[in-house]
């Protein structure tokens, strides 16, 4: 299940900045957009090694795979293969030009968080991560938790979460 109940703190503790479904609903569009624009944005910038270069869209989605596979494993393989899907799409998106790379990532961007900032206006509550940096990584992980739990998946998950 969890490690030490870690996943669930998580969720639980972002759940607590996201009660009103018109906020859910803005991040169900919000953090896909702010996750392709990042992915969108580093795609064509490289970490140089001896044999290859890699890109740091890759690096970050690698990075956060690590950590949502430290919660639990399922829902981490499940992460890592939806920032995977990111990854390739963002370096889809940039390899079209520069003005593609650098307006789609930026556009995406500003469009993402104009969804969260009004979702948080409707919850009457900042964002998350001004508490816990950790809220950036635990968005993307909510929403999917999120559907699961609204097809009737990860019941005893939900329990924790919502007691």
């Amino acid at each position: 299940m969890t490690t030490e109940n870690g996943l669930a703190r998580q969720l639980a503790k972002y759940r607590d900045y996201h009660h009103d479904h018109r906020n859910v609903l803005t991040h169900v569009v919000g953090i896909p957009l702010i996750v392709l624009s990042i992915t969108t944005l580093l795609a064509p910038l490289e970490l140089p090694l001896p044999t290859a270069a890699i890109p740091l869209s890759l690096v970050a989605a690698v990075l956060a795979a690590g950590w949502y596979l430290s919660l639990d494993l399922k829902l981490g393989l499940l992460m890592t293969f939806l920032f995977a899907l990111f990854v390739i799409a963002g370096a889809q998106i940039a390899s079209i030009s520069t003005a593609a790379w650098l307006g789609g990532g930026v556009g995406l961007f500003v469009v993402g968080w104009i969804f969260q900032l009004v979702g948080h206006k409707y919850e009457g509550r900042k964002p998350a991560f001004v508490d816990d940096l950790r809220g950036f990584l635990v968005g993307p992980l909510f929403l999917v938790v999120e559907g699961l739990f609204a097809l009737g998946l990860m019941s005893d998950l939900r329990r924790e979460v919502e007691g």
